[in-house]
């Protein structure tokens, strides 16, 4: 029976309308219409209060406001960009994505200015978000692609490609496991796969650290898709500020880490290794107990490292590090001064400068020469801390090497090899198949110096600040010692053995004291690109005939429309803007020509003294030269008329970044460009071909992604690292690379900065196949038309450049005769190619 008290059931009532509020009604209304006004008045950070209070109050406004409040948004933070009001700005796009959380347009461009800051973690967080969001939104792809390339560097496919060193380190830390080692921490532990061979191998308890907020999520996702995320605590941090029991709860009893570079030290092995015997690390065996439990002791795999070094010769170095040339596109270079890299080693720790570069000495394009046999640099022991401790105390060591063949010295090349227990070890050396680079220690000589057999190279090794420091400071030569570093912080000025003289000698060293004061004063930093490209003779002789040119027939033209009494134009006609990148002698080449004003793009003050210097010995009134920079905080405000009057006679745009990538905004940049140019004026360069081919190489492959259908180590780790795959592989050397040439080279695209009416952003291209092979990549590079008949080549052996590649996601099988048709698209100055295969021409 039914419950009699039971209320009966009513439906639903309907929702009760919200009661209008007038005066909110007309604070939106008025507040909109002032948030219109003011973005027709370009007061934008008036109109983007005014659409926050509008879209707070009345978010039914939202879709009608979106695209004005996207657009005000953009515009105030590029003003707050532009005077340095960074916490502002994010505050704006916080404030932007609280409104609007799943706009991927906002997403992008808040990542773009975080990476743009330096925050790469974060701003690929932003990227991944707005591709989720929207898959094909390409400016999110191709800044996800960009941030990758600095988050998952590719040296971790090639290590995870690397199948002996995998097996080595498995192998160690199985032994050390089954030895007694049951508590283990992995420092820096990247993708979690030697944290996890130390927890199939047996060990109780296992712990990771990783700080790299990317890494770190990408070694959760592999742990939970291998079953281990319950059994391996990784942490978000620096192993130098953990401690027990706060981060773990115990001592372990062995540590495992890779967190070594090329030159071995370079990624803080010393300082985190003597934390963790300090803090994080049961004590060290005790030889003279030899029954105590390994259990109760601690360990660290590697065990140590033996590192090695030779003196080479190798113009590509040179080339890269120190000013070889006396004369450019007809300006001498005599009153430079003192140029170099900022890779520079001494003794003493100098912040500006860094120790050691990197290259991979097999693929030096032109190879290299070895001066001296391999010699031994240092040894050390990890699981000796009290040799780490005193690492940093280490007098210096001289070391006197015997030259073998004669060459002019360019630089130290040091590798090591890496102890991983007392049976198995890796060796990073230059003739190895290996996932390191070798580490490179230039020497500034200005004129160089050429060693001959029955030399002696003195080189100091030190690790002063537990960097490893190498120098060649000195020859001995028939008993005579020859410094080759002259500058006052060397501890061994030139000193000759055999003492004859010695107030000759004394004299001798006061004039060299006086010489190193004015050489100081003189002195000059050029990133290693900017030196290159400074030694390229080819290069600015080529600019400096194209301008020649040009400025030869606009004063013809002035002379023609407007001659003055002696039939000469007016030396203030004719306008140069250089926008390069960095350093660049272009403004004053073009400034030599006469009747020229120059603008150059040049920053730093001391490059600009060097450029004063320079007008100054090479008869350049000052007045004809003008760093625009220093009165600007915005590159797109000085794309603008030199004055009211007057037009640009040329405007010189850098296209191409030096990793082989056209340079994003190009095409914007030379829009905006046209728009500035007097009549008879141009764009340099006038247009841009690029070229391609059509390889098989495996080595681009293996450093692109993980390869194969087989777990690495049995662990599934391919699928969440290949995330981080990007199209296009940069910084390439297309001279050395590794493959095979399955077609010629093939006109892929043409970039006319001159011309928009010949523009297109899709091209497809039918290449021909000349030897049976699989296509894997399609290098590509450039030739950069200055105008019409004058060209220079990103692929020249003298280029500072270097090249790209389009690498496949599936390698194409093809055999001599076949057509393979390239797709080629250009997106907002990125350049994207894909490949299928065409049975008819």
């Amino acid at each position: 029976m039914p419950n009699a008290n039971a209320r009966p059931k009513h439906g639903r009532r309907p929702r009760r309308r919200r009661r209008e509020d007038p005066a909110r009604n007309e604070l939106v209304s008025s507040s909109l219409e002032s948030a219109q006004q003011c973005l027709f008045n370009q007061d934008y950070g008036t109109a983007f209060v005014h659409y926050l209070l509008v879209l707070n109050l009345a978010p039914a406004f939202k879709d009608f406001a979106k695209e004005s409040f996207r657009f005000t948004l953009f515009k105030w933070t590029e003003e707050l960009d532009s005077v340095g009001r960074i916490q502002d700005l994010f505050d704006c796009y916080e404030q932007a994505l609280e409104l609007f959380p799943a706009d991927e347009v906002i997403l992008n461009s808040m990542g773009e200015h975080l990476f743009r800051m330096g925050f790469r973690d974060e701003a690929a967080g932003h990227f991944h978000k707005a591709l989720k969001l929207r898959p094909d939104f390409p400016e999110a792809r191709e800044n996800f692609h960009r941030v990758a390339n600095w988050l998952v560097e590719r040296w971790h496919f090639l290590m995870l490609n690397d199948h002996g060193r995998n097996q080595k380190y498995q192998q160690a830390i199985q032994k050390a496991v089954q030895s007694g080692c049951n508590t283990v921490l992995d420092i820096g532990t990247g993708t979690g796969i030697l944290g996890m061979c130390a927890k199939k191998a047996g060990a109780a308890e296992v712990y990771a650290c990783e700080l790299s907020k990317t890494m770190y999520e990408l070694a959760c996702e592999v742990l939970t898709a291998n079953g281990m995320d319950g059994s391996i605590k990784i942490i978000h941090m620096k192993s130098l500020e953990m401690e027990v029991p706060k981060d773990i709860p115990q001592r372990v009893s062995l540590v495992v880490t890779e967190t070594v570079d090329a030159g071995l030290f370079g990624e803080g092995i010393i300082e985190s290794l003597i934390h963790a015997w300090h803090h994080l690390l049961l004590p060290p065996q005790n030889d003279e107990n030899e029954f105590q439990e390994p259990s109760a002791t601690g360990r660290v795999i590697p065990a140590g490292a033996t590192v090695f070094g030779m003196a080479v010769e190798s113009l590509e170095i040179r080339r890269h590090h120190r000013f070889c040339v006396s004369e450019l596109g007809g300006i001498s270079m005599a009153a430079a001064g003192e140029l170099r890299s900022p890779v520079s080693c001494s003794a003493e720790p100098d912040e500006s400068m860094e120790p050691y570069t990197t290259e991979r000495l097999s693929r030096l394009p032109r190879g290299y020469k070895a001066l001296t046999e391999p010699f031994t640099a240092l040894h050390i022991d990890f699981n000796n801390v009290q040799e780490l401790e005193g690492l940093s105390s280490r007098p210096v060591q001289r070391i006197f090497l015997p030259v073998t063949q004669e060459g002019e010295l360019d630089a130290l090349a040091v590798w090591f090899q890496l102890h991983l227990d007392k049976e198995s070890s890796l060796s990073t050396g230059p003739q190895e198949d290996t996932c390191w680079e070798q580490a490179i220690y230039p020497v500034h000589i200005t004129d160089g110096f050429v060693l001959k057999p029955q030399d002696e190279l003195i080189v100091e090794v030190s690790c002063r600040d537990s960097f490893l420091r190498l120098s060649s400071v000195a020859v001995l030569r028939d008993g005579h010692e020859i410094g080759l570093d002259k500058r006052l912080d060397s501890p061994y000025p030139e000193n000759p053995i055999s003492t004859q003289n010695p107030e000759a000698e004394l004299c001798s060293a006061l004039a060299c004291l006086q010489t190193d004061q004015d050489k100081t004063k003189e002195f000059s930093m050029l990133e290693c690109a900017e030196m290159a490209l400074l030694n390229n003779q080819d290069y600015h002789r080529s600019f400096c005939t194209a301008l020649g040119k040009l400025i030869s027939q606009l004063k013809v033209q002035y002379q023609t429309q407007d001659p003055g009494s002696d039939g000469q134009s007016n030396p203030s006609d004719l306008y140069v803007l250089d926008v390069s990148e960095g350093f660049s002698l272009l403004s004053l080449i073009a400034a030599s020509h006469g009747h020229v004003k120059a603008y150059s793009s040049v920053e730093k003050k001391k490059q600009q003294e060097v450029l004063k210097r320079l007008a100054g010995s090479n008869n350049i009134p000052e007045k004809q030269l003008e760093f625009w920079l220093n009165h600007t905080e915005d590159e797109q405000g000085m794309l603008k008329r030199p004055s009211r009057e007057k037009l640009w006679s040329a405007i010189i745009l850098d296209c191409v970044e030096t990793c082989g990538l056209i340079r994003q905004k190009l095409m914007e940049k030379a829009s905006l460009a046209r728009c500035l140019l007097e009549e008879g004026g141009r764009i340099f360069p006038e247009k841009i071909v690029v070229h391609g081919m059509l390889v098989e190489s495996d080595t681009l492959l293996l450093e692109s992604a993980v390869q194969g259908q087989e777990p690495t180590l049995g662990f599934n780790i391919a699928p969440f690292i290949n995330q981080f795959t990007v199209p296009v592989h940069v910084f390439l050397d297309f001279s050395t690379l590794e493959g095979r040439h399955l077609s010629e080279s093939v006109e892929l695209f043409v970039l006319n900065l001159m011309d928009a009416h010949a523009n297109y952003t899709n091209r497809e291209v039918k290449v021909q196949v000349t030897a049976t092979g699989r296509v894997t990549a399609v290098p590509f590079w450039y030739n950069i038309y200055l105008d019409q008949e004058i060209s220079v080549s990103t692929l020249s052996n003298n280029s500072h450049w270097k090249q790209a590649a389009a690498v496949l996601q599936q390698p194409l099988e093809v055999q001599a005769g076949d057509w393979v048709c390239l797709a080629v698209k250009l997106h907002k100055s990125t350049i994207s190619i894909s490949a299928r295969i065409e049975n008819t021409p």
